[in-house]
């Protein structure tokens, strides 16, 4: 049986007229910059998030970029963020002259830990970037306490966590003074293509962020500031706007497969071969964009696994301080130890709406075979 990491057949073959006929209608009605398509997914998008204002724009990553653009960033300036995320959290920062400053994770949930962020802030900290990664919140209270009472801005990349909730029922995205999202293919909601949003409760910054994402226009043709064309496709919104419908339905389908593997993998963790995402904010709401085990003999495990028709992969083998292009900042291998252990021992496995009990059995039972076989460590010899 193969078993791919993402399939997102189960999702789009019953909608697929649906869609079919979302896109048509933005064809008929050659309305295909912003417009009405574009209006109706904000309105939803900042509802689910508890929020007062979305703006549309046309990636994750051109999310955080306006967002930080909005706040005023510029070279010189620091960004406090996670060394552990995809590379657009620090890329987008860098790409503005910025410094990205990295701050060391909690190992149990893979996000930021609020702990370290008071110690690396200086004069130059415009901003603190947490990243709500694999779905689950970053601990939020002591980040915006830190954030509120030092003056400094905060970004929330949300990328990953769309309908995930903080412990007191807050909304990724929604907490911080902007929040950032994807709508790349592979997320919870996710488009036919690229496109993002950005949230936000602040009335001044929603008009910011809509003014630059149509070059810094306003009135048209008129640039008081320096803005890019950062406009979110209407056809992707169009989808989204038939896919938002069923959002929580598909978010609950994850977590029932997270509670499923949780059962599936109990003699494995007892035996400390396994160990699972931990959900650990209480009444918290866990999105599982990915399920991200940390494993024993991980490269090994992954090999083992593809020959098998088992779809996995690492996210993420390099922590950002330890890519190239930021070697210039002065970070060395061992700066971040918790960041660089999740990158050598993390793999994610099937988690998406549509994946069977029998599929998620068949993903267990070949870890159970790999370390039960000693086949495990004949790959290491």
């Amino acid at each position: 049986m193969k078993i791919p990491l993402l399939d997102l057949r189960p999702q789009h073959e019953p909608l697929h007229k649906e869609l079919l006929a979302a896109i048509e209608r933005v064809i008929c009605e050659n309305g295909f910059i912003l417009g009405p398509e574009v209006a109706a997914l904000e309105a939803r998008v900042a509802a689910d998030c508890k929020a007062r204002f979305a703006v549309g724009v046309s990636s994750g990553t051109d999310a955080l970029l306006v967002s930080l653009m909005g706040l005023g960033v510029k070279v010189g300036d620091e960004v406090i963020t996670t060394p552990y995320s995809f590379f657009a959290t620090a890329g987008a920062i860098a790409r503005l002259g910025a410094r990205p400053v990295f701050v060391e994770i909690d190992p149990a949930t893979y996000n930021i830990a609020p702990e370290g962020i008071e110690q690396a802030i200086t004069d130059r900290t415009q901003a603190i970037l947490p990243v709500h990664l694999y779905g689950q919140c970053a601990d939020m209270e002591p980040i915006l306490e830190i954030a509120k009472r030092r003056n400094i801005a905060v970004i929330e990349d949300a990328a990953q966590a769309i309908g995930a909730e903080y412990k007191d029922g807050r909304r990724a995205g929604g907490m911080g003074d902007l929040g950032c999202f994807s709508f790349f293919p592979s997320k919870n909601l996710g488009a036919m293509g690229d496109g993002g949003m950005v949230v936000t409760n602040d009335p001044i910054l929603a008009e910011r962020v809509r003014v630059l994402r149509v070059h810094g226009s306003a009135p048209k043709y008129y640039h008081a500031i320096l803005g890019g064309n950062f406009r979110l496709d209407a056809i992707q919104a169009a989808v989204l706007n038939v896919k938002i419908n069923h959002l929580n339905a598909w978010t609950q389908q994850r977590q029932e497969n997270a509670q499923r593997y949780a059962q599936y993998f109990s003699s494995l963790t007892d035996a400390g071969k396994v160990w699972l995402p931990q959900a650990i904010y209480g009444e918290g709401r866990h999105a599982y964009n990915q399920y991200v085990v940390r494993v024993r003999r991980r490269d090994a495990l992954r090999g083992y696994l593809t020959e098998r028709g088992i779809g996995t992969e690492v996210y993420y083998p390099v922590p950002l301080h330890l890519q190239d292009c930021f070697r210039d900042l002065g970070y060395r291998k061992g700066d971040f130890p918790e960041a660089e252990r999740a990158a050598g021992e993390t793999l994610a496995l099937p988690i998406y709406p549509g994946l069977t009990a029998i599929q998620q059995e068949e993903v267990v039972d070949a870890i159970q075979s790999f370390y039960a076989t000693g086949h495990s460590e004949r790959m290491n010899r």
